[in-house]
């Protein structure tokens, strides 16, 4: 070798091993004796010990602190991770507000103040006026893990029924309080999750959704089943709550309850799994002794009520419309040959219908960004809603004859804005936009459309600042979800601010197996077709690439949940196109996710390891199965949760095990467990920031990133 090509290759291999460090020790993590059968396949599960709650198992609680000792040994040694802390801190201490709505003539909005843990209830009687506070979480704990979930006013806001929840999981409690002084009553719900609250039209009570009482110890874990509907009326304890609902032949099915405006009519919904499929059943309640009525009989579509004018009820459907409609059913005459078509199917994806001021204010996905559009009664078109660009608006909500609604408005780089909005004329007012120390005219944000491996065109958003030289050397993160009929838009992040102004490139793909496109774009990327969303992300990736962003030793990549599944996947199937990992709370096991918590519902997307067809498909990228000794994966930062109860942290244990031992490159595969925090929601700010500033500072050591002078 010539001697100056030999100094340039020792030169590139010292500053590979700064930037990597020393070799990491990693703990020695037991192998039990486990190996299952599938359809004749024998399966070795070695760290199946790994899935026992950490809380009643020591060993799992000791393997759980050393690699925190580790993980947190290696990110104290990161110099840039204090001034990204002080950065985020600073961009995050602004005023951020929710969406506000009205009820008996009351309006009700949260409002964090910066960095409060937690969102404060504001309730105010006539707008313009001071506001006042109804419900502060930040007093319920003293680290911020206790808070608040879904609130729902009574129908004269005489009464705000809330739950809470504890240290991020999705266990509620419901409680009550009193609008007019905030005082509290006695009425406490339990074993309460994925319910809607709604309230009877006499403000006497209201229907919710609970689970039988889990046994000392697994509430953590145990398979949830038997949900009912259940009617609670103030003053009185649970346990005389009446069973509204319930079909004892499908254990497995979920049931929930909404009181149409006017009272009349209570409409249940049935669903089987997480796809935006269910039953309806229609119960009168002006008859005291009326049995629910089956308007929809099969789990086959999506029903979603938004509304009624006396007996004729309005449903958003993708009955015969891949892309959605809105169709009227009257009770007096509710065969299906009877079905009035309100809102064609368009060639603008249906999210969701408000019914308001006797308008239905549609709210479409183009492309997957929002079009709001407005219709009277009849569906003939009444306007369109100017918004502020290419972006993510919310809200809209109210009662039929009311004149005024509020909406949001946010992008990448473009901070949210809440309007007040008059259904009549179509006039706005904005009445808050929050104040960032940045300026939108400084970044750059596009949509480019790139082509997956078997030549489906796929959307992909891509941001950064102005000025920045597209020479594929540029450190950028790629995002992704792809699944449950989730769709991606446009929305502003203080931590996606920051890594712009740290030098990034931040993108978003719209994969497959979200729902911007539809349900035929959401079923191209589920079961058997599960490959086509992993194909689509690294696409997206190649595209970066190619495309002079990026390089592969500066690409980073990231998602949570059936993301974090994702990024497990991509990395075993690619782990030469990424410079570093971030999966979240990810689902690694695809043969047991179904074994645990929430994870059954899961089937209608995964399918199931029950199935010899779908095991085949499950098992051929499954992450924590295809880890291969010997390879050299990229740097991984894998974070989870302690008290994670939908996505059981047992994943993420098992497949940092499995990654860390087949390591055979220099990159630090390391796992990051939070405390008293689940699987994301609820999560406090302080310790959002702390996570944020960690996944932050290992992408800039792993990715060779200098901070700019002015950060």
């Amino acid at each position: 070798m010539h001697l100056r090509t030999f100094a340039a290759v020792m030169t590139a291999l010292l500053i590979t091993a700064a930037a990597v460090g020393a070799p990491i020790e990693y703990p020695k993590t037991k192998k039990v004796e486990q190996v299952d059968d599938y359809h004749g396949t024998k399966v070795a599960d070695p760290y199946r010990w790994l899935e026992t709650d950490v809380r009643t198992s020591k060993d799992v609680a000791d393997w759980v602190a050393a690699e925190n000792k580790i993980t947190f040994d290696y990110l104290g040694t990161i110099p840039e991770r204090e001034p990204i802390r002080k950065q985020l801190t600073t961009l995050w201490n602004y005023e951020k507000y929710s969406t506000p709505y009205k009820r008996g003539g009351h309006y009700f909005f949260s409002k964090n103040n910066g960095l409060q843990n937690q969102f404060v209830v504001y309730t105010v009687d006539k707008w313009g006026d001071t506001p006042r506070v109804l419900l502060d979480p930040n007093g319920w704990s003293k680290d911020g893990t206790v808070a608040l979930g879904g609130v729902s006013v009574s129908d004269d806001a005489k009464y705000v029924a809330y739950a809470a929840a504890e240290a991020g999981s999705d266990w509620q409690t419901i409680r009550v309080v009193e609008v007019a002084n905030g005082n509290q009553l006695s009425d406490e719900l339990k074993w309460v999750k994925f319910s809607g609250i709604s309230w009877t039209k006499d403000d006497k009570g209201f229907f919710y959704s609970r689970f039988p009482a889990v046994e000392s110890g697994k509430a953590y874990q145990s398979l949830n089943r038997d949900q009912k509907v259940y009617y609670h009326r103030l003053g009185t304890p649970q346990s005389d709550d009446p069973v509204v609902y319930y079909d004892p032949s499908q254990p497995e099915w979920n049931h929930g309850a909404d009181v149409s405006e006017d009272g009349r009519y209570l409409i249940i919904s049935t669903t089987q799994g997480t796809a935006n499929r269910n039953q309806v059943h229609v119960r009168d309640l002006q008859d005291p002794y009326a049995m629910p009525v089956t308007v929809v009989d099969k789990i086959e579509n999506d029903y979603t009520f938004v509304g009624n004018d006396g007996p004729v009820l309005y449903f958003r459907t993708d009955l015969n419309a891949q892309k959605g409609r809105l169709i009227a059913i009257d009770l007096r005459n509710p065969a299906r040959e009877n079905w009035k078509e309100i809102l064609p199917e368009s060639d603008a994806t249906l999210q969701g219908v408000d019914y308001t001021g006797h308008r239905f204010v549609a709210n479409y996905l183009r492309d997957a960004h929002s079009e709001i559009r407005l219709f009277d009664t009849s569906g003939k078109p009444v306007r369109t809603v100017e918004l502020d660009g290419i972006g993510s608006a919310g809200g809209f909500g109210g009662r039929s004859d009311d004149t005024e609604t509020f909406y949001s408005f946010s992008s990448f780089a473009t901070p949210p804005s809440v309007y007040r909005y008059d259904i009549a004329t179509g006039e706005k007012q904005l009445v808050f936009r929050a104040k960032v120390a940045m300026n939108p005219a400084d970044y750059e944000v596009k949509q480019v459309f790139y082509t997956s491996k078997d030549g489906t065109k796929v959307p992909m958003f891509i941001s950064y600042k102005k000025g920045l030289k597209l020479d594929g050397n540029n450190p950028t993160l790629l995002y992704a979800y792809g699944g449950f009929d989730i769709s991606l838009t446009p929305s502003f992040s203080i931590s996606r601010l920051t890594w712009m102004n740290m030098g990034g490139v931040y993108a978003v793909a719209n994969l497959r197996g979200g729902g911007e496109y539809g349900e035929a774009w959401h079923d191209a990327g589920t079961k058997l077709h599960k490959q086509n969303v992993f194909d689509d992300f690294i696409a997206a990736a190649e595209y970066l690439t190619k495309n002079g962003y990026t390089k592969p030793s500066r690409l980073a990549v990231q998602g949570a949940s059936n993301g974090g599944l994702l990024i497990g996947a991509v990395e075993t199937q690619r782990p030469d196109l990424f410079g570093a990992t971030l999966p979240a709370v990810g689902v690694m096991d695809m043969l047991r996710f179904n074994q645990f918590t929430a994870g059954r519902y899961w089937v209608d997307d995964y399918g199931s390891s029950a199935n010899a067809d779908e095991f085949k498909a499950l098992y051929a990228y499954s992450p924590y199965h295809n880890i291969k000794p010997g390879t050299k994966y990229p740097a991984t930062f894998i974070t989870t949760a302690d008290t994670d109860d939908r996505v059981v942290p047992g994943h993420s244990f098992k497949f940092a095990a499995a990654i860390q031992e087949a390591q055979a490159g220099p990159a630090p595969v390391l796992i990051r467990i939070e405390t008293r925090a689940g699987h994301g929601g609820g999560k406090p700010t302080a310790k959002v920031i702390e996570e944020t500033t960690d996944e932050m500072a290992f992408l800039v050591k792993n990715l060779g990133m200098k901070l700019p002078k002015t950060f």
